[in-house]
């Protein structure tokens, strides 16, 4: 076997594992959907906004988890489109399916789709959505060559990543403490994680890469409210994938440390009405010529 081979068997492992490892955490997500819409009701707009979605369009939802955005923009196209939900576990899309059929939108369909292997036609959506999805792939270039590629001439893409980490302490002070009770960094290097893309160069360099035009690169608002740290650490834990593999691994007295250096570090936030923890995205807008 070659050394490229053996690189290549590698990848296909971890995305083997990274897979598995998001539909474990689905029923997590599944549980706190309408807390995210909520959260995300800003970065939703504003990503809707940018990529400017008109009545009669088709649209590809990619990464969807229970398809907040999808549901969203399902709204924008009307009747005369369609928008299709996707996300590489069918556990997610199943999630995101009875949702839609719960606000019975005849315009939504769902599909298990990969966003680095986009198992649909060249050129056929007019608009690609992605939500904090292509910085937890193992080759975000290579997920934005497949999105441009799916798209129709003139059409559009809107991504969004979580921004730098010091901007972002909800998700920085539970992976800083999981670091600091395992002695290193988490994610380990190497590894794709929430911070894989956390600047405007990083997401500009990834769209320029896959021939996109009309790069645009925002920032939108994405602060954690909630009424308490016990909330946060519940919320959190059960979303962030690879917390759930972390948490199992270790003793209860271990996580209890986690907890412990998490609230230590959160404590600046805290509210008489709960925790307001600062966070921002970065939105990039771009289009296929």
């Amino acid at each position: 076997m070659t050394s490229g081979q053996q690189t290549q068997d590698k990848v296909d492992e971890l995305r083997a594992g990274l897979h598995a490892m998001w539909g474990t955490v689905a029923p997590g997500w599944e549980q706190n959907a309408d807390f995210v819409d909520a959260r995300a009701a800003g970065l939703t707009a504003a990503m809707l906004d940018a990529v400017a979605l008109e009545p009669g369009e088709r649209v590809l939802e990619l990464a969807c988890g229970p398809g907040g955005l999808g549901l969203a923009a399902s709204q924008r196209v009307g009747p005369t489109g369609e928008v299709v939900m996707s996300d590489v576990v069918p556990q997610m899309t199943e999630i995101a399916a009875a949702r839609a059929e719960d606000r019975g939108l005849g315009n939504v369909t769902t599909l298990d789709l990969d966003l680095e292997r986009i198992d649909q036609p060249d050129e056929s959506y007019d608009a690609v959505l992605c939500r904090e999805g292509i910085m937890l792939v193992p080759d975000p270039a290579l997920a934005a060559t497949e999105i441009r590629r799916v798209l129709r001439p003139g059409g559009r893409a809107v991504v969004s990543v979580w921004g730098p980490r010091e901007r972002n302490p909800w998700l920085g002070a539970m992976l800083g403490a999981v670091g600091e009770q395992l002695g290193g960094t988490f994610p380990p290097p190497g590894l794709p994680g929430p911070f894989s893309l956390d600047g405007r160069d990083k997401l500009f360099a990834v769209l320029d890469g896959a021939s996109f035009e009309d790069i645009e690169i925002g920032e939108a608002e994405a602060s954690w409210r909630g009424a308490s740290f016990d909330q946060w650490w519940l919320v959190t834990s059960a979303l962030a994938g690879p917390l759930a593999k972390v948490f199992e691994a270790q003793p209860p007295e271990a996580v209890d440390e986690i907890r412990s250096h998490a609230r230590e570090s959160l404590a600046e936030y805290e509210t008489p009405t709960g925790l307001d923890i600062p966070g921002v995205t970065l939105v990039g807008t771009a289009r296929r010529a």
